[in-house]
């Protein structure tokens, strides 16, 4: 049987064109659907919302990191697609013991399309894979970054304040779009406080992004932060277009160019 490096390095042996897939991944889940892979996939998790007709058709396994191996261990899987970041390591190795368990790894576009084309390798539908990769990569040639280039954050959480450092797929969005990252210099999602998205030093942020998840921001959080923030723009995102990795990057791309242009036109 054939032996694919996933994206962590590990050297994971599976059955070619495997029959009984699951996807403790989102965006990942996403992907398996759009590479045309409905008979294959028979496990998912509960945070697996596209498409949304798999809730009901495929056997729930638990959440990203709550995984149930009872369930895992029902379908007998010739292949499991895990995340270093959104699943949990300890539950991952004891998965491995048992199955064929294949480790993303993303931080940038780059990785993005990477596990996209390896993904596709593996399943046998190199030929969708390639296409969609192809696709993703002219859309986001077309990105002309917002003119400003003004300091953002981009929250992920309420209570603390989370944000996004450097190192995170997300950054490399927020990059790609001309925004610059106010935590750029920091690693992972760093705890803030609001003193630090306020004027101090000419850094103050000029542009915050609330997104849809992972914590579900609402209009009401934009009144109560441009309270506290009068000088900033403050737009309510869609959390998916920024975070998720798979073939939703196809849909990221336009929903860029609309989100810029509204940011020119606020910011001028």
């Amino acid at each position: 049987m054939p032996s694919y490096k996933d994206q962590t390095g590990r050297q994971v042996t599976i059955r070619k064109s495997p029959k009984r897939i699951v996807s403790l991944v989102p965006s990942q889940t996403e992907l398996l659907f759009d590479l045309g892979l409905n008979k294959e996939v028979a496990g998912i998790t509960r945070f697996c919302v596209h498409p949304g007709s798999w809730s009901e058709q495929k056997a729930i396994v638990g959440g990203t990191k709550s995984v149930k191996k009872e369930v895992i261990d029902a379908i007998k899987p010739d292949l499991i697609l895990a995340n270093k970041e959104e699943n949990v390591k300890e539950q991952i190795e004891e998965l491995s013991l048992q199955y064929p368990v294949w480790v993303s790894d993303v931080n940038n576009l780059r990785t993005a399309l990477h596990m996209i084309g390896q993904v596709g390798l593996i399943t046998g539908t190199s030929s969708c894979a390639d296409s969609l990769i192809e696709e993703i990569k002219s859309g986001f040639e077309t990105i002309i970054p917002v003119t400003q280039q003004p300091s953002t954050c981009y929250l992920i959480w309420k209570r603390p304040l989370m944000t996004i450092g450097g190192d995170t797929f997300i950054h490399d969005m927020l990059t790609r779009c001309g925004f610059q990252n106010m935590f750029a210099n920091q690693t992972r999602y760093p705890e803030i406080t609001i003193e630090q998205l306020q004027a101090n030093e000419g850094n103050s942020c000029r542009l915050l992004l609330l997104p849809s998840e992972p914590f579900p921001f609402k209009q009401k959080h934009v009144a109560e932060l441009q309270q506290e923030l009068p000088g900033t723009v403050i737009l309510l995102v869609d959390g998916e277009m920024f975070s998720w990795y798979g073939s939703r990057l196809n849909q990221a791309q336009a929903y860029f160019k609309k989100l810029l242009a509204t940011i020119d036109r606020k910011m001028q």
